[in-house]
């Protein structure tokens, strides 16, 4: 099987303020497509970001998104000079640089950098 595309979707629980938040942390612009209620989805190039209202899911444990980006250390900066809350960058010397970022529900996404 070879994927086309992917999308991560996140439970959240006040869609409006999540979608301002995922803009600022993000740099987007408006969602790329609401297909119904309670959904707004983002084309992020590499796979689709879709934020679903579903207050009983948001902040769970069970939700993993880990994104490969250029600098790791670099983007963990600049979300916590935002004042998001990230965590501290752990460098697994040779093999990847990672760190989280958790959102206004308690979401966490990953960030890693390969180093290999």
């Amino acid at each position: 099987m070879k994927a086309e595309t992917v999308t991560v979707g996140i439970p959240v629980r006040d869609l409006k303020r999540a979608i301002g938040w995922y803009q600022s942390a993000f740099e987007l612009g408006e969602p790329d497509q609401a297909p119904m209620d309670g959904l707004a989805e983002f084309n992020l190039g590499a796979f689709w970001l879709q934020l679903a209202l579903a207050p009983e899911l948001a902040g769970r444990e069970g939700i993993s998104v880990n994104i490969s980006i250029e600098n790791a250390s670099a983007e963990q900066q600049r979300l916590s000079d935002k004042g998001l809350i990230v965590s501290e960058l752990q460098r697994f010397e040779g093999v990847v640089e990672f760190f989280e970022l958790t959102d206004l529900d308690g979401n966490k996404i990953g960030f890693v950098t390969e180093l290999g």
